[in-house]
Formats: structure tokens, sequence, C-alpha cells
């Protein structure tokens, strides 16, 4: 590697742009734009070094950003994902948010896809914050706004902070327009969207907004018709599906579904969801989902003909137990909100045969489990 770095570096000394070009026969100026140009590897056409940087070990990813910008550039893109992803070397990992059992230090770390643990993150920048939104998207892990706690006030922020798995680093990104936290977020079609929960002074919202992590920017977009707190969402073909929480517009927890479809940035609404959601996954094309009210079922929502079906959980240990959820190879992870000893976390497959979908897994993050999102990367 050193061989190379200098070999890099007399390619970039002996191109170097200068304001005053030589001119050819016709008293034109050289074509400085290809004299400046500096190939990703010496010798090979940029898509083919892409290849041979996209093969190397994940494991390498930190030390081949610290070889230049450019190289660092890439392996920050969305490009090297695609190419991993086309070449099958995309591996999944399970991203937890634990918290101790004193509620006092948090950390996200990482399991493979057989559910070992490979690391803990750096701890996130900025401020300690409570009720933030998390969405993975092209090997990135983004934490966005939330609340800070300062003598019982919250206070909300726009704040957007990217982790790099690739990197191993974060970095910060545009603000949202609107500082929010307790509200509903989900990637749809590459474009993440966040909707509805708490403003300034606790004032409920009922504003949404789109980023564009291309640009970095975030847009706002066409409003919902009331708001809402409180909310999760998912997306299925192609659309952006909000439920769940509350609404200023209804008495207690609401039923409503409301529905963004980007192509025509329009809303629309059914009346067939969850109220007072504990935990959500997508696995499949099917929502699962477990009611404050009905700790030991199962909701799962088909979105082809909108409608739910019940499945029993085989609850071991107390009844007051609470769950997380966590998707690792297609398989719904029930994660138990108390640490009692000796239990095991649940874990249902949606194409076991009938009979056998419920296991149990050594699987389970350090401490309680606050957050979990799967990507692959």
């Amino acid at each position: 590697m050193p061989g190379f770095v200098s070999e890099k570096k007399r390619l970039t000394k002996s191109n170097m742009c200068f304001g005053n070009h030589s001119k050819d026969a016709r008293g034109t100026r050289s074509r400085a734009v290809d004299d400046c140009y500096v190939p990703i590897l010496p010798g090979l056409p940029d898509d083919v070094a892409k290849l041979c940087l996209a093969l190397v070990p994940r494991t390498s990813f930190p030390s081949m950003g610290a070889v230049s910008n450019q190289w660092r550039s890439f392996i920050r893109s969305k490009e090297f994902n695609t190419i991993r992803k086309q070449v099958g070397l995309l591996e999944e990992w399970l991203y937890l948010l634990s918290i101790d059992n004193e509620g006092n230090e948090n950390q996200w770390e990482v399991l493979d896809c057989f559910g070992k643990k490979n690391r803990v993150l750096p701890p996130m920048p900025g401020e300690f914050k409570m009720a933030f939104g998390v969405v993975a998207l092209h090997g990135k892990l983004l934490v966005m706004a939330g609340c800070t706690v300062c003598e019982g006030a919250s206070s909300p922020t726009a704040d957007v902070y990217q982790y790099d798995s690739s990197l191993n680093s974060w970095s910060k990104l545009s603000d949202m327009n609107v500082a929010r936290y307790d509200f509903a977020c989900a990637e749809v079609g590459g474009m993440i969207y966040a909707v509805g929960g708490y403003g300034a002074d606790g004032e409920s919202l009922c504003s949404a907004e789109v980023y564009n992590p291309d640009t970095d920017k975030w847009t706002l977009i066409e409003s919902l018709r009331r708001p809402r707190w409180g909310c999760f969402a998912c997306a299925f073909e192609g659309k952006l599906y909000v439920m769940g929480g509350r609404s200023s517009f209804t008495i207690g927890h609401s039923k409503f579904v409301d529905v963004y479809d980007p192509d025509n940035q329009t809303w629309c609404e059914m009346k067939n969801g969850c109220v007072m959601v504990t935990a959500h996954a997508v696995v499949g094309e099917k929502l699962f989902c477990i009611e404050w009210k009905n700790q030991r079922k199962l909701a799962i929502f088909n979105p082809e003909d909108g409608s739910w079906k019940m499945v029993p959980v085989p609850v071991t240990g107390s009844l007051s137990i609470g769950f997380r959820f966590g998707i690792l190879d297609g398989k719904l992870l029930l994660f138990s909100l108390k640490d009692e000893p000796g239990y095991k976390t649940l874990l249902y497959d949606p194409e076991a045969a009938p009979g056998s979908e419920w296991k149990t897994t050594d699987i389970k993050p350090s401490g309680s489990c606050l957050y979990s999102v799967t990507m692959k990367a």
C-alpha cells in the first residue's frame, strides 16, 4: 500500500494544473481537464477500479477511506453500496440501541447475520436525545430530530446525524425544516419521510417533509389533514403508511391510516389501523404490530386487502413483559423489555409450517432494547 500511495502522489504532482497553460498550434488551450484527471487506480478504467475497491473485505473499508478523499467519497456513495449488491457482497446486520438496567448509558451495538455481536458503534454526536427517528438507507444509519430534556422541559431539535457503516464514523447532515419528536419516519423509494410528532412548546404537528440523500436536502410536502403524534410509518408498494398514535381530530387513539403517494404527492386515508402500538416491523410484505392493550398477540397487517390477522404470542415468565421487535434473516425477533433470568428471545418465522412458527433464540441486546434497525451493507 505505501508503494501505491507514493505512485499516486507522483501522478498527482505531474498532472497538477496551473493558471498558465501551453497552447497548441491553433493557439487554443490544451485540455486542462484531462491533464488534471487522476484515476482511482492507476492503469485501470474507473469502472474496473470501483469494482476492485468494492471487492475488498469490509474490515478494510475504514483504512481505504483514509487513502484519499477520492476513495473516501466513493466508499460513502450510494454507487459503492449498489456495486456490492450487484456482486452479492451485501451482508445483513442488526443495529440495536440498548440501555443499561439503571437507565444511565446507551449504546448502538451491531449483530451479524448469525446474531453474534460484531462491534459497538462510536457514541452518537450531539446532546443526549429521546423520541428521535431512526432509518437505514444505503448502508447508512440516520438518526433524526428528537428532543432534549432539561429540568422536566422538552426541547425539540431538527438535527440529523448519519452513521456510515463502511467508515465506522458519524457525520452531520442538513437539519430538518421542522424541529420535532415522537414522530413517524420511514424510507420509501430511496427517500426518507418524517411526519407529525410534537414541535416547540409541545405543539402537535401535521407537517411532513422528505429527505433526498443525493442532495442532502429536506423538503416540506403536503401536510396531514390533522395533527398526529406517537405514530409510526412504514412502506408498502411505493407508498408511505402512517398509523397508530393519537390525532387531535379523534377521541383517544387514532385508528386512521394516512397513506401518502409520492408519485401523486397526495394523502388519502383508510380506517383500519392499530392503536397504541408499542412495537412494529415490516417482514416481507406484511406489517407486524403489538398493541399496548394486548401484549400477548401479534397483529399482522396485509396491505393487499387491508386485513388484520391476530397470532397468539407464546409468552413465558412474567405477564408484564413487553417487547421490542428486530428483524434478522426474514424472521421477527421479540426482545423482552424485562431482563428476567433465563429468558430467551422469541423468534417468529412467517414462512415456517403451521404450528412451528415460534422458536426461542439466544440473540439479544446487551441491555433493554430501545431501537432496532436491520441494514444490508
